[in-house]
């Protein structure tokens, strides 16, 4: 895993668009999915309601990467699979895991016969330069309100993260030299540096920023 210092992160509502940190993002969230996805007047004796998770999920070891997702509890965990590949993780097609505890979870398992509010599950992503993320069930939400499939709630904005050589901010990323602390490059030090410009990768709003050949 890069190594560099924690970052505090800010993110935006998809929902009313307006800013918050990460803890307070969280609540935030609660009450504007009361007001923007839910009517009241329908929902109260209905029974056609349409049933959704409020997840949020950050990096394991770098929880300055988060999001808010809004996913179906009639989604299967491979539908939740390909959507996090597809938004942070995919590079290499490789193989992945939900786990609950140690006990993994059948990606074709509904996620309403398993997820409940208040849990926690970890998610894997390659079993060799292995990338983890932390699942938290915020809550469970009943609607009358189609909001279509897997959808982002809210995300972090990307990370400030500056050169390890000079004040600027780090746009390329040495995978040779990343573990040492100096592998954060802004576009002139990248010119400059003493690894082939194959080691070098983008640096990208994503967990998996500079493993493997992930670009983003």
């Amino acid at each position: 895993m890069p190594r560099r210092p924690r970052i505090t992160s800010k993110g935006t509502c998809a929902l009313c668009k307006s800013e918050f940190g990460k803890s307070a993002m969280t609540r935030h969230l609660k009450s504007c999915i009361e007001k923007t996805l839910i009517d009241e007047k329908f929902t109260q004796g209905s029974t056609s309601l349409l049933k959704f998770f409020h997840l949020l999920v950050e990096g394991h070891h770098l929880p300055e990467y988060w999001m808010h997702l809004k996913v179906p509890s009639h989604a299967r965990f491979e539908d939740l699979d390909n959507f996090l590949r597809e938004i942070w993780l995919e590079c290499c097609g490789h193989l992945s895991a939900f786990r609950i505890g140690r006990e993994e979870v059948k990606k074709s398992k509904k996620l309403e016969y398993v997820l409940h509010p208040g849990m926690q599950l970890n998610y894997e992503y390659d079993f060799g330069s292995t990338t983890e993320l932390l699942l938290k069930v915020v809550s469970e939400v009943k609607s009358n309100i189609k909001t279509g499939d897997l959808e982002i709630l809210a995300r972090n904005d990307p990370p400030q993260i500056k050169c390890s050589n000079c004040d600027h901010l780090a746009t390329r990323i040495c995978t040779e030299c990343i573990y040492e602390d100096a592998g954060w490059l802004c576009d002139d030090c990248a010119e400059d540096h003493k690894c082939d410009a194959d080691m070098l990768l983008p640096v990208v709003n994503s967990p998996r920023t500079g493993v493997c050949g992930y670009v983003g």
